[in-house]
């Protein structure tokens, strides 16, 4: 029993030791509920563990500044002269724990979701109190690149935000034909639509619902779900068709393919049917 009660009191003393005892005790909880989740949980899985890493680090943290809060304050006393520079050169660690704590207030975003931060485009993988983590996405595709990006949390302040996350399942796909003036795409024009709306049938009455769920949960008028195309020229005189498609995500290239396709024919079909000079 004397040696117990020595043993607490050296610990009690002892910063060092309190510190990595209480270390110690937080990484043995925190892989418990870790091993809970691995076992149990189903849905959700990688949010709930990027969650439990946010929470255990922000409370190693201030059990850190509990246990030495003297000495930080002694250390900070000291270095009055140079608390200046010292925020110069943290700065940009600063600005990312801002940029954390105004990720965990507003929560524009969760694990998996699509985003945009200022370029960069990706699905969120992972938040922690210095760094978002991104699976690239191109804008373009809509296919995963295999780049993971790390974008600090300062640019969550200084750059714009968009949530792109009704993109993993359907799309405004938009794509542009140019092709030189010498025939006129209006005598094809109905066809071609035609064609679109055929692309586009076996999921009509999904996308209808969808568009609909999203202009309901933002609140604004988008357009769709029905193909839209539209003629105009460039500066150069050149013919130019815009197409505009709601349609799945991973089917956004295959029908833009069939209708540049389409387009194509006609085009050279009706080329070729015109009178040579």
């Amino acid at each position: 029993m004397p040696n117990v009660v020595e043993l607490l009191q050296f610990i009690s003393n002892n910063k060092f030791a309190t510190t990595l005892i209480a270390f110690a005790v937080f990484l043995a909880i925190k892989f418990f509920i870790f091993k809970i989740i691995n076992r149990k949980s189903k849905e959700q899985k990688r949010l709930k563990i990027n969650m439990l890493n946010n929470i255990f680090s922000i409370l190693i943290i201030v059990m850190v500044f509990n246990i030495w809060s003297e000495e930080i304050q002694k250390f900070a006393f000291s270095i009055a002269a140079f608390i200046v520079a010292i925020v110069l050169a943290t700065r940009e660690f600063i600005q990312c724990f801002i940029g954390f704590l105004y990720l965990l207030s507003s929560r524009p975003f969760r694990i998996g979701d699509w985003i945009q931060v200022g370029t960069h485009y990706g699905e969120v993988y992972a938040t922690d109190w210095i760094k978002l983590t991104l699976l690239e996405v191109d804008k373009d595709s809509y296919h995963y690149t295999g780049k993971t990006m790390f974008v600090p949390n300062s640019q969550l302040i200084t750059a714009t935000i968009k949530n792109l996350n009704f993109l993993k399942r359907y799309a405004m796909h938009h794509f542009t034909i140019v092709r030189d003036d010498s025939v006129n795409p209006f005598e094809f024009i109905d066809v071609l639509y035609e064609k679109a709306c055929s692309y586009c049938e076996d999921f009509k009455d999904v996308a209808i619902r969808y568009n609909q769920l999203i202009e309901n949960r933002l609140e604004v008028s988008i357009a769709g779900p029905m193909p839209h195309i539209q003629v105009a020229t460039s500066e150069l005189g050149d013919t130019q068709v815009f197409f505009t498609i709601f349609c799945p995500t991973d089917r956004a290239l295959e029908i833009e393919q069939q209708l540049t396709s389409d387009f194509m024919s006609m085009w050279f079909e009706q080329k070729a049917s015109q009178p040579k000079l």
